[in-house]
């Protein structure tokens, strides 16, 4: 059990991510089943960590069937269905992850981020189209037109920003990454690692 000390841990997320879809789906049980608070999830948008770092995703380079490989092997590690890989991949998420950040605000990050994940990974639908956004921002009860407004406007956008920002300034240099104190536990095969490190 975490005592009075222990900050609460920090999950950093993009939407067009695999592997922070793969810890998406497992962080709740992980943080349940240790008895801890539950992580904060922060929407970051990835590309600015890449344009931060000097990075590019590995979906981009000679490292992409590879890593379509392993993330369809761990996800069978885990239990979850097969990936549907949408088409592109990666996409556009700047929309999605001001969603992201709308919903952050509206306390709704968790259910928008899940329903999103899904669209995404689980059925296939591209997440560089608006209407698939909204479909998921709908089934956590967000209304589409204030989505939809609320994603254009400066104070989301300059969330998005702030919050990306001071992900870098944290040290995280890509997600999924879990921060619990001044530790980053970058992959999706460090949440075990972030979940002992909270404890």
């Amino acid at each position: 059990m975490a005592g009075p000390s222990t900050p609460r841990a920090t999950f950093y997320f993009d939407l067009g991510s695999p592997y922070a879809y793969l810890t998406a789906e497992r962080i709740s049980a992980a943080f349940t089943d240790a008895e801890l608070e539950q992580p904060e999830w922060q929407p970051v948008l990835l590309g600015g960590l890449f344009q931060h770092f000097g990075r590019d995703s590995w979906g981009n380079g000679p490292e992409r069937e590879a890593g379509i490989a392993e993330v369809e092997r761990r996800a069978g590690e885990y239990g979850l269905a097969r990936l549907a890989w949408p088409e592109p991949w990666p996409g556009n998420m700047l929309f999605a992850m001001r969603v992201a950040t709308f919903a952050k605000q509206t306390g709704r990050t968790v259910s928008f981020a899940l329903a999103a994940f899904r669209q995404q990974f689980a059925a296939g639908r591209d997440l560089s189209e608006h209407d698939n956004v909204l479909i998921a921002a709908a089934a956590c009860e967000l209304h589409p037109n204030a989505v939809a407004k609320a994603a254009g406007t400066e104070s989301v956008k300059r969330a998005l920003r702030g919050a990306t920002d001071a992900a870098a300034e944290r040290g995280v240099i890509g997600v999924p990454s879990i921060v619990v104190g001044e530790q980053v536990f970058w992959g999706d095969d460090r949440l075990e690692e972030a979940v002992a490190a909270a404890s």
